[in-house]
């Protein structure tokens, strides 16, 4: 089995370093990373051509990486091209400021697909933390609760755990571009609602997030988002509302007291 891994990168060079060696280190390698940039002006490039050599050192066991650089639409329409690249059984996001958080997660995930031929998608748990400490752990956002009726309220499993194989995507279609902000969550509500794909839930963290990426900073932002949640529930002929839409709030307090419980 080969698994995918794609990172859109603009402008990334503050952090795509961390990201290139979270992938090294996974003890799975038949992983082939794409990344693919929409024109850096910083060194974001030129550092992962620097990592090239270090992805074909073990080039034996299966591990590439493919760097893409032209102009595209913004991060959905870069993932898609990176969608459309990929050679592998299976495909998951990595975004450029964010990195695995132990060396065994594409394994486990490997695990999952390789005993369940029927399974389509799995996905886990993530968490948050701030740049001045990678260390300490400022949210955590556990998938284990979802369920696709929760899509209504505005619930979601964790997009960068996400992992589902390349034919469903053949077959069901890439990010719609119609939803700038949130086209992980109109891919959720097609999948899970409309196409009822097969998944698993894994329990696992298996991605240490950088907060203030475009989904997690200001109120502006967050109009976006809740305006392309909305957009993707009427688009499926889902019912929702805006107090519907509030109790994802009222979960994520719920998640800060647990978080600020377990990781003191």
């Amino acid at each position: 089995m080969k698994i995918s891994v794609i990172t859109a990168t603009w402008n990334s060079g503050k952090t795509i370093g961390d990201t290139l060696r979270s992938v090294l280190n996974q003890s799975f390698t038949n992983v082939e990373h794409i990344i693919k940039d929409g024109g850096s002006k910083d060194d974001t490039l030129e550092i992962c051509k620097s990592f090239e050599q270090k992805y074909y050192t073990d080039g034996d066991k299966g591990r590439t990486i493919n760097i893409l650089s032209d102009k595209d639409k913004g991060i959905y329409d870069a993932m898609n091209q990176g969608i459309e690249a990929a050679t592998g059984d299976v495909i998951g996001i990595l975004n450029s400021d964010d990195f695995y958080t132990s060396d065994d997660v594409l394994a486990r995930v490997a695990e999952e697909f390789e005993k369940s031929p029927e399974l389509e998608a799995v996905y886990g748990d993530i968490h948050f933390v701030k740049d001045e400490n990678l260390k300490k752990c400022t949210r955590y956002f556990s998938s284990r609760y979802f369920r696709p009726w929760a899509l209504r309220f505005g619930f979601m499993p964790a997009h960068p755990s996400f992992y589902v194989r390349r034919e469903v995507y053949e077959k069901y279609g890439l990010y719609d571009l119609d939803f700038r902000t949130s086209s992980d969550f109109e891919m959720m509500v097609r999948l899970f609602v409309k196409e009822k794909i097969h998944a698993r839930y894994i329990n696992k963290d298996f991605v240490t997030m950088r907060a203030g990426g475009e989904s997690t900073a200001g109120l502006a932002a967050k109009k976006k988002v809740n305006h392309d949640i909305a957009g993707s529930l009427r688009k499926h002929g889902i019912y929702s509302n805006q107090v519907f839409q509030s109790m994802r709030y009222i979960w994520r307090i719920g998640e800060l007291l647990y978080t600020k419980t377990k990781y003191k």
